[in-house]
């Protein structure tokens, strides 16, 4: 069957299902780089800023909505690949229905907590308005989040990562359109830039529902299917719960690191909005190919083929490596002409700023991307709380030393906090490589 990952190259096969993520995953990321490019040139740094500070929050709640679309797409896949079908329909139509009720909850819950948590987290009277009109337009699109996660996890769970990125490519393009149009001829601020991008995600979750129902049965449900089966329910929540908690986890960790970079002003504030969009593309490959390896992994899983998961997982390290420290160096030599992308060179106090993070960064990136082949394999096989607790490790390392190395190195402690953190992480991960498939590896060690 077409997206079976149990059978032929290893390599070629997570590389063929990682490229179509890491486009979807780029035009992701062009989503909130397109809005501060256009935000910063066309209404100015205060602007960037509150759209700066209001990202961390949302990507707080979204985050949250993705973990479980994970999740549920990691049974989903292991489903799959023993060839349950039926069972898989009866998962599609539970962790739907649960996940629209969840949704539209926490959006409600979001839109009346905005200012409390703006204000919670320091942020500056002048972009304070700005930041509250942009977070609850989002919150109030949160469904729309949802749908279009929830069908794209399900098709690539049955080995389809390139309809969902047709979909993404045709939302982000709109998104880019909207958001120049809105800003530059409506003047709406930055409240355009957030119906913009509301408006892009409906049509994307639109167009995955439509494309579902006319070309994948097996995906989707006629009226008598709605239903919630009480043991699905159940997994699907062991599953999807651990998965949401860390990726709130580390949006929670983005916004309180956000919390110590409040304090030096508007200027370190636009820096860090910036170079924040361009570590989001340095990690768009590592992150993609964690799906990749997840969903191969959940697959070989299934199909009860652990020695293929070992080939694959040893396969990932390698590519990432290579990689990691590829784009690490264009990144080390080109960080001012990158920053100048976001603001104007007059602004020369936010470009500096900009600088110093990207220049030490830069050489931790093979240990995140390394990091995300542990968090793929992990997750695939079924050992959601590894990825979660090495998260909230690496989460509370980066926290507390970018609070503590703050008076003494300003915005540069925020980026030798992340490096550290990625290392206790990586240490983490290795040992409970080791520990759990320890017969694997011994087998492999003695050929």
């Amino acid at each position: 069957m077409k997206g079976d990952m149990t059978k032929g190259n290893a390599s070629r096969i997570l590389l063929t299902f990682a490229i179509p993520l890491l486009m979807g995953n780029i035009c992701q990321q062009l989503y909130n780089t397109t809005d501060a490019i256009i935000v910063g040139r066309f209404i100015g740094k205060n602007a960037l800023a509150a759209v700066g500070v209001a990202n961390s929050i949302m990507s707080v709640a979204i985050f949250f909505i993705f973990g479980i679309c994970i999740g549920t797409s990691v049974l989903m896949a292991q489903i799959f690949g023993s060839g349950r079908y039926e069972e898989l329909k009866k998962e599609v139509s539970t962790a739907l229905i649960a996940g629209i009720i969840f949704t539209l909850v926490l959006s409600i819950i979001c839109i009346f907590s905005t200012r409390w948590i703006l204000v919670l987290i320091g942020t500056p009277a002048e972009i304070l308005d700005d930041a509250k009109i942009f977070l609850q337009i989002i919150f109030g699109g949160l469904i729309f989040s949802f749908l279009c996660n929830f069908y794209s996890s399900s098709l690539r769970a049955i080995g389809d990562s390139k309809t969902p990125l047709v979909f993404l490519i045709i939302s982000c393009i709109l998104n880019a359109i909207l958001c120049i149009i809105l800003i530059t001829v409506f003047k709406l601020g930055v409240e355009g830039s957030a119906i913009a991008t509301v408006t892009a995600q409906a049509v994307s979750s639109l167009l995955c529902i439509i494309y579902v129902y006319r070309k994948i049965p097996l995906l989707s449900l006629k009226r008598n299917e709605f239903i919630m089966d009480n043991s699905l329910l159940k997994l699907s929540i062991q599953y999807s719960w651990v998965t949401a908690l860390q990726q709130t986890c580390i949006y929670i960790g983005k916004l309180l690191v956000q919390g110590a970079v409040n304090p030096f002003g508007t200027n370190a504030i636009a820096a860090y909005n910036s170079v924040t969009r361009i570590d989001s593309f340095v990690f768009a490959f590592g992150e993609s190919y964690s799906a990749s390896v997840a969903t191969y992994s959940a697959q070989n899983k299934g199909a009860g083929k652990m020695d293929r998961i070992i080939e694959g997982f040893r396969i990932s390290i390698i590519t990432m490596a290579a990689y990691s420290i590829t784009l690490g160096f264009i990144i080390f030599m080109g960080a001012e002409s990158i920053m100048k992308l976001f603001v104007t060179g007059e602004e020369i106090e936010v470009i500096k700023i900009g600088l110093e993070y990207l220049k030490i960064i830069s050489v931790f990136y093979i240990l995140s991307n390394t990091n995300n082949v542990f968090q793929g394999l992990f997750r695939g096989i079924g050992k959601l709380r590894i990825p979660f607790w090495a998260t909230f490790i690496q989460i509370f390392i980066r926290v507390a030393l970018s609070y503590i190395l703050s008076p003494y190195f300003g915005m540069k402690s925020v980026s030798y906090a992340i490096g550290t953190g990625w290392i206790i992480m990586l240490l983490f991960e290795l040992t409970c490589y080791r520990k759990y498939f320890k017969k694997e590896i011994q087998v492999g060690e003695s050929v």
